[in-house]
């Protein structure tokens, strides 16, 4: 069977060179959001250059090549921000494996559906059973699944929406931020 980290080219063995520095994934919440907060990724992976960031979009999501001391370089993205914000990471890792379960393989794409992943500000062991938001009968977002700090699902694409993709937050106790699917896989094709 060929899986994601085949496609990706990504090893499988824990104990190789490859898996001591795995990409640092970072998600930025809230930003270039309606005209707030808003400032340049791209300028700010330039001058992150040392740690080989890779600015995805304008959303504010970082692939970081060469992270080193995870809390070193989390400092010092906090000080260049030109603002406080609310920052999500994962290893690369956890996105592979993520992406090698196949999460969506059950949901047929729809125009009217966008499959997510919500990245947690921090890791939780609350455990949420796939469910539906606000209800199964008129819902906006169902919760497919969860991992560690990960949980994945599919909205529909309508504005109401957004606001039940905050209860997110509520349901998993961590503040959370959300990147669909392709942005997901198009960060996996970065790490490479």
């Amino acid at each position: 069977m060929v899986t994601v980290a085949h496609v990706l080219n990504v090893p499988c063995s824990h104990s190789c060179e490859h898996h001591k520095q795995m990409p640092l994934i970072v998600f930025f919440r809230g930003i270039n959001v309606g005209g707030h907060r808003n400032f340049r990724p791209s300028l700010l992976a330039k001058q992150l250059a040392a740690y080989e960031v890779v600015n995805i979009g304008a959303a504010g999501t970082f692939v970081v090549r060469k992270p080193g001391p995870r809390t070193k370089f989390l400092a010092e993205l906090r000080r260049k921000l030109p603002f406080e914000s609310e920052i999500a990471f994962c290893d690369s890792e956890e996105l592979v494996q993520l992406a090698s379960e196949n999460p969506f393989a059950h949901e047929s794409p729809r125009p009217d559906l966008i499959h997510f992943v919500s990245i947690l500000s921090k890791p939780t062991r609350r455990q949420v059973p796939p469910c539906a938001i606000p209800n199964e009968a008129d819902w906006y977002v169902r919760i497919l699944g969860s991992t560690n700090r990960l949980v994945y699902g599919v909205y529909r694409r309508h504005m109401k929406s957004i606001g039940h993709l905050s209860q997110i937050d509520k349901l998993f106790g961590s503040p959370a931020t959300t990147r669909s699917w392709s942005t997901i896989l198009s960060i996996l094709r970065a790490t490479k």
